[in-house]
């Protein structure tokens, strides 16, 4: 899967400290049911209260489920327990509640040799297991899937079609997005993966994690608020820019900044999520900032340089920022569960320092 296809602080903490502390909200919901069966046995000193501690199972506390979504709605009767997941981040979703999923896709850009990001490979050793991974493509590897045998199928940011969408149902219950592909909100993923598996609690408190990681490094670039900002990805055949929709978008807005009118003015409306800019026009795509994503910083370099990019007014006053390397593009495209944790320090940083020039 491509950072394009994937659309999308603690700042005085490490990158890896702040890696672990996401990866230490995997614990919580073993944790949290740890701390309730001890108070269950310690209120209770006769063997009836023994018995119905014991006969309150995780089946039994789930609550049946419904989720709505492009191809219609899914009903869950039971809590999954084989978890399957085709797109971005649902699993880094199942992972932070502490699930290592049945089978997941495997990714290419930014990925170790197995398929897998960075921030998923540490929370596999952290949960001590490691999933099936699914060959990557357009559509989903179906044997591949059926071969996992899973309770449920997430698949709610992913591009599947609706005839995918049959198919994966007749497979297991497949949550779709909600409405177009490769743009359900970033913070809804998880939302909705707590709900499907019966953890809607633990996975508000990992976004409330994330939200005040995010408020906190916004609060400390208060020169970001009310700047426009137009997000780009500029390939040697293509300039793409990312419309309103994308969670990348989002991320930015939400840490104060707001999405250049220019953006909207020269939308085509090609895709969900983003749309082609030729390179005539490149220079109409005016913001106080410009950020660039590029897979290294030799490509950064050569977009810098090229006299095309030179007539946009953000290379020429240097208001570009450069989000640097695959993995820290993948982490933001847009940000998971796991993985903002594992580069919002660089990624502000890079911010910040095209702003003053604004």
């Amino acid at each position: 899967m491509s950072s394009l296809r994937r659309p999308p602080s603690r700042l005085a903490l490490s990158r890896l400290a702040l890696s672990r502390l996401a990866l230490s909200r995997l614990a919580f919901p073993l944790a949290a049911s740890l701390i309730a069966l001890s108070l269950t046995a310690c209120g209770s000193g006769d063997s009836d209260g023994d018995a119905t501690a014991e006969e309150t199972t995780s089946e039994e506390a789930f609550e049946p489920v419904t989720i709505e979504h492009a191809f219609g709605s899914t009903e869950i009767e039971e809590r999954p327990e084989r978890v399957a997941t085709w797109g971005w981040g649902s699993p880094d979703a199942v992972l932070a509640l502490g699930i290592v999923p049945v089978a997941m896709e495997a990714l290419t850009y930014g990925a170790n040799d197995e398929g897998f990001m960075p921030w998923q490979a540490e929370a596999f050793d952290e949960l001590g297991d490691t999933p099936t991974a699914l060959t990557p493509g357009e559509a989903p590897p179906f044997e591949e899937i059926a071969a996992a045998a899973p309770d449920v199928i997430l698949a709610n940011y992913s591009g599947i079609t609706e005839a995918d969408y049959e198919k994966l149902s007749k497979i297991a219950p497949t949550i779709a997005y909600p409405d177009q592909p490769w743009s359900t909100p970033w913070r809804d993923v998880i939302t909705t993966v707590g709900e499907v598996l019966g953890e809607s609690d633990e996975a508000e408190q990992v976004l409330a994690g994330i939200d005040a990681e995010v408020a906190e490094a916004a609060a400390a670039h208060p020169e970001f608020e009310g700047r426009t900002i137009a997000a780009v990805a500029i390939d040697p055949s293509a300039f793409y820019v990312y419309r309103g929709a994308d969670p990348r978008v989002q991320f930015l807005e939400d840490l104060g900044f707001t999405l250049a009118p220019s953006v909207d003015e020269l939308d085509t409306e090609e895709s969900t999520f983003y749309y082609t800019l030729s390179t005539e026009n490149v220079d109409r795509l005016t913001s106080d900032v410009l950020l660039s994503y590029a897979a290294d910083q030799a490509r950064a370099d050569e977009i810098a340089a090229d006299p095309t990019y030179r007539t946009m007014e953000q290379f020429a006053d240097g208001r570009v920022a450069s989000v640097v390397g695959e993995d820290i593009v993948s982490s933001v495209s847009p940000p998971t569960a796991l993985s903002l944790a594992y580069s919002l320090d660089t990624f502000v940083d890079a911010l910040a320092e095209a702003v003053p020039a604004s």
